[in-house]
């Protein structure tokens, strides 16, 4: 079995105002450092760790839980706006004045906001399998089984790669190594997302699903940081013509699709994503 180096990373911990907050560091240092951003239910443990070390292998990576997530402590919070405080905390406990973000869902969300709300603070940000602060007019709607599985505390490998992968031979084969390359961390016994962690994520989305679109176009507009936005295709939690209609409005933004892969496509195509995550962020 291969050996990353992501599976033997230390636990360190900052503390910032709301939490002491748990974090792993791979990568040289010298240079922006790439923070990453985890999607819904979803704490360190779960990066797939052949994803990580493949972007640390010139860069300085940091993954985090954020306030009330996993490893973290504090409150748990209910807003993407209150994730993204949680992000900025984080960022500035490490003395850090200047990064790049790279979210996943949720985190990708998450990271447009840092971005609103403290544009110094972001050089260059990457949005994988989601969307722009909210929902924008002619996006599908979640369908019940997907709604469904968000809502379990439980979710098994076969509830996973519904969400995360396409219903192909390949696509599923991919999907099964990748949960056999987190397991090692998860099978460590770590800490998981707690039910009232995972109903304030619930919150945030259902807010976000609110937004109106008018007030959507503003903040997309005023994003002033390059954004790539990536997705697969058949994406069944964000589809991805939202992607599609955020970078219609953000002045400086770039769109990847993967025409055979669904949420997870940052997994399924780790060598073709790193590569255009390293072209874009300048290495």
């Amino acid at each position: 079995m291969t050996t990353y180096t992501a599976d033997t990373l230390e636990n360190h911990t900052t503390a910032g105002p709301s939490a002491v907050f748990t974090y792993r560091r791979t990568g040289p240092r010298g240079g922006v450092p790439l923070v990453l951003l985890m999607r819904f239910r979803g704490t360190i443990d779960w990066w797939d760790p052949e994803f990580v070390d493949r972007l640390a292998a010139d860069r300085d990576v940091i993954l985090f839980d954020n306030v009330g997530i996993g490893y973290t402590g504090g409150e748990p919070r209910d807003t993407s706006e209150g994730f993204a405080d949680g992000a900025i905390e984080f960022i500035e406990a490490l003395g850090l004045t200047q990064v790049d973000l790279l979210g996943w869902s949720l985190g990708g969300i998450v990271a447009q906001h840092v971005a609103l709300r403290r544009p110094d603070l972001v050089r260059k940000i990457v949005v994988a399998g989601s969307s722009g602060p909210g929902v924008a007019p002619g996006t599908p709607e979640m369908s019940e089984r997907v709604l469904s599985i968000m809502a379990k505390p439980d979710a098994d490998a076969e509830d996973l790669l519904y969400l995360f992968y396409p219903e192909t031979e390949q696509a599923r084969a991919a999907g099964l190594e990748h949960l056999a390359k987190v397991a090692k961390r998860l099978e460590g016994g770590g800490p998981a997302v707690t039910e009232d962690a995972a109903q304030g994520q619930l919150a945030a989305v259902g807010r976000l699903l609110a937004v109106e679109w008018d007030q959507l176009k503003a903040e997309l507009r005023s994003i002033s940081q390059p954004v790539l936005y990536a997705n697969g295709i058949h994406d069944v939690m964000i589809p991805a013509v939202s992607s599609y209609k955020a970078v219609e409005q953000v002045p400086d933004a770039t769109l990847v699709l993967y025409s055979d892969a669904g949420h997870a496509f940052l997994f399924q195509h780790i060598d073709e994503f790193v590569a255009q995550v390293n072209l874009f962020l300048g290495h």
